[in-house]
């Protein structure tokens, strides 16, 4: 009898080390996501690959396990994290760039997100001219918001070029951007510069084994679940506030503004409102009025301004996304078929600021 090996090209990949919430964790899950990046390794990208998904879904560890994963395949790799942190996650190079650096790390990083990009490239083609490697990588997590949304396209094009017109022979190039901001998204979406990809929260299996990797007391997985949709930010935040959901949602509330929001609001668009919180759907399902056919449009695109929506789900057949892709549908975690809340507690929430705002007229 011949029994066939479940062995996957993801095996042998190591996981990297990453800080969590003040914890130390390894990289786990995301095995669709890894395939891809080796597919990626072997053959290269064009066009440049922007992947997209909610605040805290596992974007930037996702790049930071890429980075050896693409180290392991041969390839000179950077990677420019403008948002992180501490100041040594938001440069990361492998040792043949770090060798090419003619200043210190500290005076790159105050450069312009767009100039560090430059050097950055700079530093690429040289290992290409000194035959150190001819396979390079450039890896930005969430650049956009650094740069501005008006800039994003261009800034894509640019890339593009990098790709297309080198200045060196390379023999493979990896180019990988992630962004949470729907509204850049849908700049981007409107050029072929760019290949766009949609990546989700953890799928629960994967969850599982970054809520066991938690230490100490903690609701029941299921509770974990319902809370977060699977999104890693999220439950860090619960495990750093003593797992009180409220102090989250609260926090939630105060840094998106979500008061001053909905007090914005007319009271047509309230209404509008609190019929997405029970059906993300709503928001796409079309109308024969045009005035509230115009309302709908116009609250849709301040939720995705607001990171509190992603607005247009792909369909779930697996290639069309980096990863595991949501259900089909979950009213519990607040997943349409078109539309979905990023977490249960964005939409709790603006379930709380509403009620809020409704208590005092």
């Amino acid at each position: 009898m011949i029994l066939f090996s479940r062995y996957t090209k993801v095996d042998n990949v190591k996981r990297v080390s990453l800080s969590f919430a003040g914890l130390k964790i390894y990289f786990v899950d995301r095995e669709k996501a890894l395939e891809k990046f080796i597919d990626w390794a072997e053959r290269g990208t064009y066009p440049v690959q922007v992947v997209f998904g909610p605040e805290g879904c596992g974007k930037s560890a996702l790049l930071r396990q890429a980075m050896e994963l693409l180290k392991d395949h041969g390839y000179s790799v950077a990677l420019i994290s403008p948002l992180a942190g501490e100041e040594k996650e938001r440069l990361s190079m492998t040792e043949d760039l770090k060798g090419l650096v003619e200043t210190s790390l500290s005076l790159l990083l105050g450069e312009s997100v767009i100039k560090l990009v430059n050097v950055v490239v700079n530093l690429l083609y040289k290992v290409v001219k000194r035959g150190l490697s001819k396979r390079i990588a450039l890896l930005l997590d969430d650049v956009f918001q650094a740069i501005g949304v008006d800039k994003a396209s261009l800034f894509v094009k640019s890339l593009l070029n990098i790709i297309e017109y080198p200045s060196v022979d390379y023999e493979k190039i990896v180019i990988v951007v992630t962004t949470s901001e729907g509204i850049t998204r849908r700049e981007i979406g409107r050029h072929r510069w760019a290949e766009l990809i949609p990546m989700w929260n953890m799928s629960k299996n994967g969850f599982k084994e970054l809520y066991d990797m938690i230490p100490g007391d903690k609701p029941p997985f299921d509770e974990a679940w319902r809370c977060t949709g699977g999104n890693p930010e999220v439950l860090g935040r619960l495990y750093r506030a003593n797992w009180n959901v409220n102090r989250v949602t609260q926090h939630i509330v105060k840094g998106k503004r979500l008061i001053p929001f909905i007090s914005s609001l007319s009271n047509e668009e309230i209404k509008l409102l609190q019929r997405t919180l029970e059906d993300p759907d709503y928001l796409l399902k079309r109308e024969v009025n045009d005035t509230l056919r115009k309302l709908k449009i116009q609250l849709m695109n301040r939720l995705v301004e607001l990171n509190l929506i992603v607005d247009d789900l792909y369909t779930r057949e697996q290639e069309f996304w980096i990863d595991t892709p949501p259900p089909e549908k979950d009213p519990e975690l607040g997943i349409g078929e078109y539309v979905a809340w990023q977490t249960p507690l964005h939409r709790e929430a603006v379930r709380i600021a509403l009620k809020n705002v409704e208590e005092r007229l």
